[in-house]
């Protein structure tokens, strides 16, 4: 339930390369800018591999160490990456019905380019580094960073900067992969018990914990505004700093990728499903967004004096944001489980609603200054894939500026309670949301036609598996008795 507040104060610096003049010393990991500082660091520690990596469709990262000849050459000219991972789900099934790729392509290798400026460092690996990929010529128009990325090319081209923060909740068990696949997923440990939000004791006893891991945000550049205890037997809620968009998605992908790797280093499991139980509140993934002007002086959503000190632009986003979020769920919902955390009275919102500073409404306007005007997608769940996520909030709401369009009636009180116009009821499963993307014109016109036919597909691939499995729910009302 935390959010991050103001903007960044200054950008990373860039290194001595990219100022052009004569380096005294190799850049640091996140002073990497060019092609020439990626190579003189890689040197400079006397690397033999680094580690590339990138993301697919359900925001999984894929990746693998590279020799230093082979990075070198990638970085020049790009390398080579099966495009089988845009066309699997999150157990390496693949579709059966996907254009893009398929049986019907052989599964070819897809161009990829490797990002210098992502460059981090990996803290338990011994001076190792890590660079992102993206997906290049025909791959990049599936790719989900290069969607987000898009979108975010269009927001400038309008005059703006988009700055964002993303948080989390996920749930830490005293479990291994192992022992969690023996036991079925069933009656897994908690990492610490009770329902015991913001609490001090839990973060003090286990606070060695905390401390690598805000280390790790900081030494991996994901750095960590607030970490608490929420509501929930070993649920934990990470508020990551605010920063401009893209950066913003990378820093969200990374911290759901390494706490994972952090956390089962010592022998725990994570998850960032958006409801693992029916007895405890699902898992979101909220969305800050806000924009400023492209000169950087003023932000575009805050006008002083006005009712909430909402500027017009900030008025369009939200109604964007709004009108578009029936057809976009299943960008910000993607899986089956998404739909069990979509329930009132469970902190997620059922409608496309919006209120100031209400946490009932699914957008949340939050007044304040040049600096922190803002607003939440409070939809989200920690189960999104990050630039896929933040590619809807900031594209639609970047569409409903481009239309002018005016948010319908704030929300007061709760949310649940309220009657709302049919329209901005939310599609309520996976299916029925796969079908409103394939219909959006505006989805199309935001991230391609391309894109919208792969994505849906995906989704309705992930329907049909989940329906050919038989539940423990149904076993146990039925198997006896019908």
């Amino acid at each position: 339930m935390d959010e991050s507040t103001e903007l960044p104060s200054s950008a990373p610096p860039l290194s001595n390369t990219a100022t052009g003049t004569t380096p005294a010393q190799p850049p640091s990991a996140r002073q990497v800018r060019t092609v020439e500082d990626a190579k003189r660091i890689v040197d400079a520690r006397g690397l033999s591999h680094v580690k590339v990596g990138l993301f697919d469709n359900d925001g999984v990262m894929r990746g693998k160490y590279m020799s230093r000849e082979k990075f070198f050459s990638a970085l020049d000219h790009g390398f080579a990456f099966c495009d089988v991972v845009l066309g699997w789900d999150v157990q390496d099934q693949l579709y059966d019905n996907a254009r893009y790729t398929g049986w019907h392509t052989g599964y070819p290798d897809a161009p990829v380019r490797i990002l210098p400026h992502t460059c981090r460092e990996v803290p338990f690996e011994d001076g190792m580094l890590l660079f992102l990929a993206e997906f290049a010529e025909a791959a990049e128009a599936v790719c989900p960073r290069a969607v987000l990325r898009r979108v975010i090319e269009r927001c400038e081209r309008a005059g703006f900067a988009p700055f964002a923060a993303l948080e989390y909740e996920f749930f830490l068990f005293d479990e291994t992969p192992d022992s969690a696949r023996q036991k079925g997923y069933r009656d897994l440990k908690p990492f610490t018990p009770g329902w015991f939000g913001y609490s001090m004791i839990r973060n003090s006893v286990h606070a060695d914990l905390y401390h690598e891991i805000l280390e790790l945000a900081q030494k991996m550049d994901f750095p960590i505004e607030g970490l608490h205890t929420e509501t929930g037997p070993g649920v934990l809620e990470a508020a990551i700093t605010v920063d401009n968009a893209e950066a913003a998605a990378d820093k969200a992908a990374l911290f759901k990728t390494f706490i994972k790797v952090l956390v089962q280093r010592r022998g725990l499991m994570a998850t960032f499903m958006a409801k693992w139980s029916n007895d405890y509140p699902g898992q979101s993934g909220h969305i800050h967004l806000s924009l400023r002007h492209r000169d950087g002086k003023h932000s575009a959503f805050f006008a002083d004096g006005e009712p909430h000190s909402m500027s017009q632009t900030q008025r369009q986003f939200l109604a964007g944001q709004q009108r578009l979020m029936p057809e976009m769920l299943s960008m910000m919902a993607p899986t089956v489980n998404s739909y069990r955390r979509l329930i009132p009275g469970f902190w997620a919102p059922t409608d496309a609603t919006w209120g100031v500073e209400n946490r009932t409404a699914a957008l949340r306007v939050i007044p304040g200054s040049d600096k922190s005007q803002r607003q939440e997608y409070r939809l989200g769940a920690a189960d999104a894939n990050p630039y896929l996520a933040l590619a809807v909030a900031l594209g639609s709401g970047l569409y409903g500026i481009e239309n002018q369009w005016q948010p319908g009636a704030p929300v007061d009180g709760n949310a649940y309670a309220a009657e709302h116009p049919p329209e901005l009821a939310l599609p309520r499963t996976l299916w029925d949301a796969a079908q409103r993307l394939k219909n959006s014109r505006a989805a199309r016109d935001l991230f391609g036609d391309a894109f919208v036919e792969h994505y849906a597909a995906s989704r309705e691939w992930e329907e049909r598996e989940f329906r050919r499995h038989i539940s423990d729910w149904e076993l146990q009302r039925y198997f006896e008795i019908i």
